[in-house]
C-alpha cells in the first residue's frame, strides 16, 4: 500500500486544505460531534449560532433545550446535546485546557474519549488528530472507497485500516490532517458514490472496482 504517491497527486490537484476550520480547539470537539450524520454547511450553522458562547462553561451549564435549538440544523440534535455535555465533562478532567490534554499520551487519550457517550473511533481520532494533535489517521467512508477503488485490500474493521494506514506513512500531523482533507476533497469533486471519473487526478491509478 504505497500511498505517499497518492497524497501528493491529490495535493498538486487541490491544495492545502486548511482543514478543520475552527478557532478553538474546543471548538472543534463541538464540530466533531456535530457533524455526526449531517452535511458540514449544517454544522457552520450551528457554529454560528453559539454566537460567543463557544466555550465549554456555557456547553456545562446551558440548559439543554437551549443547546438543543442552538444545534438543531445538524439533525438528532436531542442525542447531540447529550454527546456535548458528555464530551464537555471529559474535558472538565483537564481544567478545559487543551495544553494539559496535549500533555497525555494519544493512545490513553483515545481510550478515554471512546469511553464518553457517543464518541466512536471516527470522532475520537478526529479530536486527537486536529485539536490534540496526536497522529491518529481517521477512517471515514470516503477513505474506504477511495482506497478500495484504487485496488487495496480493505480490512473491515475500524482499527485494523487505521493501524495499516498508519505503518505505510510517516507518523506526521501535517501529513495525515492535510491527508484526510484532501481524501474528503476528492471524493466530492470525483470518488462520489456514483464517480465522475472523468478528470479524476487519480483515474491511472484507480482500479475503477466500482459497486
Amino acid at each position: 500500500m504505497d500511498l505517499l504517491p497518492v497524497f501528493d497527486i491529490l495535493l498538486k490537484s487541490y491544495g492545502q486544505r486548511y482543514w478543520w476550520p475552527a478557532e478553538t480547539a474546543f471548538e472543534m470537539m463541538v464540530g466533531a460531534i456535530l457533524t455526526q450524520n449531517t452535511a458540514w454547511t449544517n454544522v457552520e450553522k450551528a457554529i454560528a449560532g453559539f454566537g460567543d458562547r463557544l466555550y465549554p462553561e456555557y456547553v456545562a451549564e446551558a440548559d439543554s433545550a437551549e443547546l438543543a435549538e442552538i444545534i438543531r440544523s445538524t439533525g438528532y440534535f436531542n442525542q447531540k446535546v447529550i454527546k456535548l455535555k458528555a464530551l464537555t465533562a471529559w474535558f472538565a478532567g483537564y481544567d478545559y485546557d487543551v495544553e494539559q490534554a496535549r500533555q497525555v499520551d494519544g493512545e490513553t487519550l483515545r481510550r478515554e474519549l471512546l469511553s464518553v457517550r457517543g464518541v466512536g473511533p471516527e470522532t475520537a481520532d478526529s479530536i486527537l488528530l486536529y485539536a490534540l494533535d496526536k497522529p491518529f489517521f481517521i477512517i471515514d467512508t470516503y477513505t474506504r472507497r477511495i482506497l478500495y477503488r484504487l485496488g487495496y485490500d480493505i480490512p473491515k474493521s475500524y482499527d485494523e485500516l487505521r493501524l495499516m494506514i498508519e505503518s505505510r506513512i510517516p507518523q506526521d500531523i501535517y501529513l495525515y490532517q492535510e491527508f484526510h482533507a484532501l481524501i474528503v476533497e476528492h471524493a466530492k469533486r470525483h470518488c462520489k458514490k456514483k464517480p465522475v471519473c472523468s478528470e479524476c487526478p487519480l483515474e491511472k491509478r484507480c482500479r475503477k472496482r466500482i459497486e
